[in-house]
């Protein structure tokens, strides 16, 4: 028995692996790559005849359009770059989930980049989503560096800032105001009788810098600040840094009599570690946290927080990237959508 020799001149024949192209369609229907690509772009411009038979010959040869190729051919790329500063902060991940629920159905793609709250990462991100020509652009915050604002300003696509508010962003906005939030939930401290404030917080990124120095204020207006009881580590915020926290300033200082949090997860520690060491929540210890995740009203005793509309803010900042796109009018370019204070059993000393 004889064996085929696979080798045609001495080169092994290569097997096509390749994925089905354009113009396969193309041949299997018997039109041309540009009636088959006009009838994928534009539908109406082909009969409804040749729809049908271009749509069984792509599901039949399992047929996918490359991107890369229609950006070439087009000059879209469909591409909407997001820069977070942290894919593990549980605040995020209901921003996203508004951004991807938005883009649903669109012919968009969406590119995630995580700063890790880096400026330079920030900057780089920046530089490599506009090198790949996105067509629009949502980032996080209102505090670039110079560079990066510089870079945003002649991006030459819609820019969106998310998550904060100003008057003056790089071109839209959607977002609300750290300060006054912060404001509001100490004024709620000091009208249920709190006179012992104190503050942990864990890395403070610029929308807590913006918070604290609400806090700070708000407690000098009333004669009530000390800098003694407020403790922070540049540690990653989380449930068992809050713990952590809470019990060295209330071991330190026990007539602290309410700790003002920096985000929920310290907030969580800080009921920890306050029902550890015998304390009453809220008649010897009130707690508040910020963001209001879903754990807060779970908890017993239940924690209050200020509520913000994260999943809102990522679908609004989509909806305004995709209208800007596409040409349509953005009736409101700087939106500020507001928080909400949620009182619950651990700061309700006064029912």
């Amino acid at each position: 028995m004889t064996q085929k020799n696979s080798k045609i001149g001495g080169v092994r024949k290569r097997k096509n692996f390749g994925r089905p192209t354009i113009s396969d369609v193309a041949a299997k229907v018997g039109v041309s790559s540009i009636t088959v690509s006009r009838a994928l772009r534009d539908p109406n411009k082909v009969s409804q005849k040749l729809r049908t038979r271009i749509a069984e010959v792509i599901e039949e040869i399992n047929y996918i359009a490359d991107p890369n190729a229609q950006a070439l051919a087009s000059a879209r790329t469909r591409i909407i770059g997001v820069v977070i500063p942290s894919l593990s902060n549980h605040v995020f991940s209901e921003v996203l989930k508004g951004i991807y629920d938005r883009v649903e159905g669109t012919d968009y793609r969406i590119l995630i980049g995580n700063s890790r709250y880096s400026e330079a990462e920030e900057e780089r991100l920046v530089r490599l989503f506009i090198g790949q020509r996105a067509e629009a652009l949502i980032i996080t915050g209102i505090d670039q560096t110079q560079t990066t604002r510089k870079l945003l300003e002649k991006a030459h696509c819609p820019v969106v800032q998310i998550m904060e508010y100003t008057s003056e962003p790089v071109d839209m906005l959607v977002g609300f105001d750290h300060g006054l939030a912060a404001q509001q939930l100490v004024q709620h401290l000091i009208d249920q009788g709190f006179q012992r404030i104190a503050s942990i917080n864990a890395y403070m990124d610029p929308r807590v810098k913006r918070r604290m120095q609400a806090f700070q204020s708000q407690l000098k207006e009333n004669g009530l600040y000390d800098a003694d009881i407020q403790m922070s580590t540049d540690e990653r915020p989380s449930v068992s840094e809050g713990k952590a926290l809470a019990m060295k300033l209330l071991k330190q200082h026990p007539d602290v009599d309410a700790i003002f949090c920096g985000n929920d997860d310290l907030a969580l520690g800080s009921l920890a570690a306050g029902l550890e060491l015998g304390f009453d929540v809220p008649e010897q210890l009130g707690i508040a946290g910020f963001h209001d995740l879903e754990f807060m009203q779970a908890v017993h005793p239940s924690l209050t927080s200020i509520k913000t509309f994260r999943y809102e803010m990522g679908a609004q900042a989509m909806d305004m990237a995709i209208d800007s796109i596409e040409g349509e009018l953005v009736v409101e370019k700087i939106r500020n959508i507001g928080y909400e204070l949620v009182t619950r059993d651990s700061t309700l000393k006064i029912k």
